[in-house]
């Protein structure tokens, strides 16, 4: 019987019409998800949940009084990128096991950023026949919908989502395990906020999504929104260039060669803005036009410190993998009812001005687990 899911589920998605993945979900609006602050004001017993499940996250570890049994983990991550937010999220998942006293295996299988969702699913399939305990995976496309929706139904593996924050209205109460990560539109107003304060004055701009998606929309949406108040920011191009360097390096080329006046260019995510940030310099505009990151990893401090980025939104990256940890602690030990629907991580804006000693502390902190 175990195997015999899979191989259904693979069934089920091989009839789902093609390009279903280039679908509306989560792009033409964000009103299908709960956003976080109505989602709290709406179920106030989850923003305490939340509030004393961040303490846990953010304190130190506190070990079981008794053995667990083995926590069996499988991972199906979008991880082949220059971002290191995934990876480092494994690490700090597995060292606060470790600290934990959590006995647990992980299987992890990697995928690029939009690769063909067959390719998921059959990666999907493939780690369910060990029929893990729990497994973590992420939501950007109607695909992704439907096949969550169909692991939620079956209640074995328990689902964790990864790099979302807002819950499907539609689920109700049919939701997964626990969502987790960093609260795009959050990082989005934040890098609003600190261009309207830095670059006041009029000028053009420019827009470079990823995949047509959840992640482009709530990184996206908020920030063009912020600009469109402004009467002097004016938007004078966007693009869909995938999570992918060289497609953003090629793009922000020729934007730059049709727009020399441009004033910023807002990046998406980290290889976005690594291929921006390579075609201004290569267009010798470094200091004229700017770009901004999207997260914070290793890569993006080292385009910030070398004056090639201008900000990021910067993520305490290894607490969401601590909250899968405790997250999976709690469960095991019949304490779920601890656990709330939804943790998001916190931000800090890192600009290029900032003195090199901040930046150390917040890798710190940022990379507790994962330096």
């Amino acid at each position: 019987m175990r195997l015999l899911f899979p191989v259904l589920l693979l069934l089920f998605l091989a009839m789902l019409p093609p390009g279903i993945a280039r679908s509306d979900f989560g792009r033409n609006s964000l009103a299908e998800f709960w956003e976080l602050p109505d989602f709290f004001k709406e179920f106030p017993e989850q923003r305490e949940l939340s509030a004393r499940f961040t303490q846990r996250v953010q304190g130190d570890a506190v070990p079981a009084s008794a053995p667990l049994g083995k926590a069996r983990i499988a991972v199906v991550y979008p991880a082949i990128q220059a971002s290191d937010y995934w990876r480092r999220s494994i690490v700090a998942l597995e060292r606060r096991l470790d600290e934990l006293g959590i006995r647990y295996e992980v299987t992890s299988q990697f995928t690029l950023p939009g690769q063909e969702i067959r390719e998921q699913t059959r990666q999907i399939v493939e780690v369910l026949k060990s029929d893990p305990d729990y497994l973590i995976f992420t939501l950007d496309a109607l695909r992704h919908k439907v096949l969550v929706e169909r692991l939620i139904a079956r209640g074995r593996p328990k689902v964790i989502l990864q790099n979302i924050t807002t819950p499907l209205r539609a689920w109700g109460r049919d939701q997964p395990f626990l969502y987790v990560g960093f609260d795009h539109a959050t990082g989005a107003r934040l890098l609003a906020d600190h261009v309207l304060e830095t670059r006041p004055q009029p000028e053009s701009f420019a827009i470079f999504y990823g995949l047509k998606g959840y992640v482009s929309h709530a990184r996206g949406e908020p920030f063009r929104l912020a600009m469109a108040e402004q009467p002097g920011k004016r938007l004078v191009a966007s693009y869909y260039v995938g999570f992918d360097r060289e497609k953003a390096r090629e793009a922000a080329a020729e934007l730059l060669q049709r727009h020399p006046d441009l004033g910023f260019i807002y990046s998406c995510s980290t290889d976005i803005a690594l291929g921006v940030a390579d075609a201004i310099e290569a267009a010798g505009l470094t200091g004229r036009v700017a770009t901004n990151g999207w997260g914070g990893g290793s890569a993006e401090l080292d385009y910030l410190i070398g004056g090639r980025l201008e900000a990021t939104a910067m993520r305490i990256n290894d607490d969401n993998g601590v909250a899968m940890a405790e997250a999976i602690s709690l469960d095991r030990q019949d304490r779920t009812e601890e656990v709330p629907l939804v943790f998001s991580g916190s931000f800090a804006l890192v600009s290029s001005e900032d003195a090199p000693q901040r930046i150390e502390e917040l890798k710190r902190r940022a990379f507790r687990y994962s330096q």
